[in-house]
């Protein structure tokens, strides 16, 4: 085979009527006598190989033929338009090199496990499937630094490695940094706060963990959050700017990834509804709508999945629940004026059972106020006092919001389980690989 540049199969379509080599893996191989269908995959795309035994050397014909699943090689031929496949393309073969033949491949086209598609989670990532939830996920976080960038927001790197925690420490993993105690960061929130005093409009992006003994499909220890912080900015315009964000980011995917939620066998028109302004409940108008299902909860609990599932259901766009017992959150959320007993927050619930996606709240800007929140909670004065400096000096309303990256790739691709969202998940029982 004569040595030529490369092109990926996704530039295929540029390339109609020419002679083109692809560096590409065999997903299947099927032949019906002097005709031999490569199935072919290069990490851009997939595309079918045609060899008529007539038309190619005898070796390149023998070589074909030897191919196995995941076998890697060099294929050379022409592109010919075939509105019949996927891509719209397919490659008339006259020439391969093998640059390796596989042998025992483990994942194979029947049925296998869970816990064996864990094990060889570096292996399922080739997947249609697999490969279609990692560029939904991909353009997601392209969506999402797009919203935030143009609008003002900057970026900003908290640390994972922090002397307190911005929810308590009962969930946190605990590590030893040097002659002191430290814990891997469950959020960056409080360090967003203090960039957006000075920059205004400020957002991170990056990993958190959560040392909960979860199993359920909505968890992972490792996962990723976006959370913005923005000076000058109330509880309203906080719901306003999360639900601009969220319709934003399933806009994109629908704009640039229709393949994918083809291969995922995703409903979009579900997703073609995800446009502002979304519903809000009061926890309150919440408490009574689950009373008439049958679920009735004392009012200061919190909700649970199931909770949050049949609330859902009775809209068809995400949903807002605002204004939960102060009791059950956070330390740093800021009372409601009229009522001090709620605050002023709103958990944004995803349709379709897929729970919570965002969590957001104004903050508590009076530093009386921060202050007793310390002693109610017992935060540590000292390990706190930098956050306390900044209601100290030059204080103002502020607000923010967290998004979980993983539940929300979950949510946008259909997905069963979380497991899928990341490369490679951690949880609960899994470190490997």
């Amino acid at each position: 085979m004569e040595n030529r540049s490369l092109i990926t199969i996704s530039e295929a379509g540029s390339h109609v009527g020419e002679s083109v080599t692809i560096g590409c893996w065999l997903t299947r191989r099927r032949s019906s006598g002097k005709i031999q269908f490569l199935q072919l995959r290069d990490g851009t795309g997939f595309i079918q190989g045609v060899l008529v035994k007539e038309e190619v050397p005898e070796e390149t014909w023998e070589a074909a033929g030897s191919l196995t699943q995941e076998s890697s090689l060099y294929v050379t031929g022409t592109v010919r338009r075939d509105e019949r496949s996927q891509s719209g393309y397919e490659l008339s073969v006259t020439g391969l090199s093998i640059i390796q033949l596989t042998r025992d491949y483990p994942i194979t086209p029947k049925e296998h496990g869970v816990d064996f598609l864990m094990d060889h989670r570096h292996l399922w990532l080739r997947a249609p499937r697999q490969r279609a939830v990692m560029r939904i996920r991909a353009r997601i976080i392209s969506a999402i630094q797009e919203f935030f960038d143009e609008r003002g927001f900057t970026l900003v790197d908290p640390p994972i490695l922090t002397p307190s925690s911005a929810e308590g420490t009962t969930e946190l993993f605990h590590i030893r940094y040097f002659d002191e105690d430290a814990y891997l960061t469950q959020s960056g929130q409080l360090y967003m706060e203090a960039a957006a005093m000075a920059l205004g409009k400020v957002y991170s992006f990056g990993p958190t963990f959560r040392a909960e003994k979860s199993k359920t499909r909505r968890h992972l220890i490792e996962f990723w959050m976006i959370e913005p912080e923005m000076a000058f900015v109330d509880h309203e315009e906080n719901l306003r700017v999360q639900e601009q964000f969220v319709s934003h980011v399933v806009g994109r995917v629908l704009e640039h990834c229709r393949p994918e939620l083809e291969t995922l066998g995703r409903d979009v028109a579900a997703l073609e509804r995800i446009k502002p302004p979304f519903p809000r409940i009061t926890y309150d108008e919440a408490i009574r709508m689950l009373a008439e299902l049958g679920m009735e909860l004392p009012w200061g609990e919190d909700f649970g999945a199931p909770h949050e599932s049949a609330l859902a259901e009775k809209f068809d766009r995400p949903l807002f629940i605002t204004h939960y017992p102060t009791a059950i959150k956070a330390f740093y959320m800021k009372p409601d004026p009229s009522r001090p007993e709620v605050v002023l927050c709103a958990d944004m619930i995803a349709p379709e059972g897929y729970g919570e996606i965002i969590g957001g709240s104004q903050r508590i800007d009076d530093p009386e106020l921060l202050r007793q929140r310390f002693d109610e909670h017992r935060l540590s004065d000292e390990a706190y006092q930098w956050y306390m400096d900044l209601r100290r000096y030059g204080s103002v309303p502020h607000s923010g919001f967290g998004l979980g990256l993983e539940r929300t790739v979950a949510w946008i691709c259909g997905l069963e389980h979380v497991r899928e969202t990341i490369a490679f998940p951690r949880m609960l029982y899994r470190l490997y690989p």
